[in-house]
């Protein structure tokens, strides 16, 4: 290190000046996840059959079965298509929340340093 001690950052950035802008970043991303959160995301499968509805905390809201789904010597298919409905829901709400975050950082990975 050079004499004095360090000096700043490359570029002109300051300490306080990362520090304040790093705070910044962590409470717009407190602010998407609470938006995020509060979305929902809903799949449909079997042909409009099954709809689930969740939300970006991964809770299931809704479930609708069309009841010429109701099949009672298939029980097998109906629990199939909910399984997939509630999957791709879950899906696209990760989508959502990845896609958010790389807009947010630019596309840099921070791993988990948020």
């Amino acid at each position: 290190m050079a004499k004095g001690g360090f000096r700043g950052m490359p570029g002109g950035m300051n300490q306080a000046a990362m520090m304040k802008q790093a705070q910044k970043m962590q409470q717009e991303m407190l602010r998407m996840q609470e938006e995020m959160e509060n979305k929902t995301y809903s799949a449909t499968t079997g042909g409009g059959m099954v709809t689930a509805t969740v939300t970006g905390k991964h809770e299931v809201k809704d479930l609708v079965i069309n009841p010429e789904a109701v099949d009672p010597d298939d029980v097998e298919m109906l629990q199939d298509m909910i399984i997939a409905a509630v999957n791709e829901a879950m899906r696209a709400a990760d989508t959502d929340a990845a896609n958010n975050m790389s807009r947010m950082t630019g596309g840099l990975n921070l791993g988990g340093l948020f």
